[in-house]
């Protein structure tokens, strides 16, 4: 648990299940503020906001689109409108489409592109607007994944929109560091989330993804939600532009793990 924490207010985008959920769920624990944002899962979303009650924070449910700058904006709005400022923002929302990449259509294309990037970059804006205006130091942590650097076909609009994460990050951390705002990323590898139950279900797909983590297991989202919480916190204050891999060694190449090659 971190103590500077308490008290402090988070947007956490996309929280209405998965990584989302559980990051919210950690803060709840860290005696925090929750926006919990969902775009259709309001059902979801309204579980999150039970769950960070229960433990021990407080937390609001807000519909927004981050795809649309215009929702972003009705984020931010509904945000102050219930606890007054906003001390942390989370771009966690994000979508996947598997299709080959000469079958991708442009809206396809566009769609992915428009959540996980675009809207990271409004959320990102909005959050870094907030902080100037008020003079104040604020943290932005962005959801990568180990697809930022692990080139994934049939997903090349999902790795382009993280690959950007990672450099939009850099960016934003080099341009407010002087201005006491941190920027950071987490990238999670293979997690124990909603969008790959149907996959895990299947031992043979679950035996080949597991042989891709050195670790030898399927990540749980409280491991993403501890780094979240560490990167928000006064714990790690001369951290920032970082992409924080949380992925069981996924990136370390692991065919070379037992001295092949």
């Amino acid at each position: 648990m971190f103590d500077d924490l308490r008290g402090k207010t988070a947007v956490v985008t996309g929280s209405s299940k998965g990584l989302g959920a559980a990051i919210a769920r950690r803060f709840g624990a860290e005696g925090m503020n929750v926006v919990a944002n969902y775009r259709t899962d309001e059902e979801g979303a309204r579980e999150t906001v039970r769950a960070v009650e229960e433990a021990g924070g407080a937390a609001a449910a807000v519909q927004a689109d981050v795809s649309k700058p215009e929702c972003v904006d009705a984020l931010y709005d509904a945000a102050m409108f219930s606890f007054g400022g906003i001390d942390i923002w989370v771009n966690n929302a994000g979508i996947e489409v598997g299709t080959p990449s000469d079958q991708k259509s442009i809206e396809e294309w566009k769609k992915v592109i428009d959540v996980n990037l675009t809207g990271l970059f409004a959320g990102s804006q909005r959050a870094i607007q907030h902080f100037l205006e008020r003079d104040m130091p604020g943290v932005i942590v962005n959801l990568s994944s180990v697809h930022e650097i692990i080139p994934w076909p049939h997903f090349a609009d999902y790795a382009a929109s993280k690959a950007g994460v990672g450099m939009l990050t850099k960016t934003l951390a080099l341009e407010y560091a002087d201005r006491g705002i941190r920027v950071n990323a987490v990238a999670p590898g293979a997690m124990n989330t909603p969008i790959n139950a149907k996959k895990f279900a299947d031992p043979a797909a679950l035996e080949s993804t597991v042989k891709l983590v050195p670790m030898g297991r399927i990540g749980d989202p409280e491991d993403v939600s501890a780094a979240v919480a560490w990167l928000a916190s006064e714990q790690a204050k001369y951290v920032t532009g970082v992409t924080l891999y949380v992925d069981g060694g996924m990136t370390l190449y692991p065919g070379f793990q037992h001295g092949d090659g």
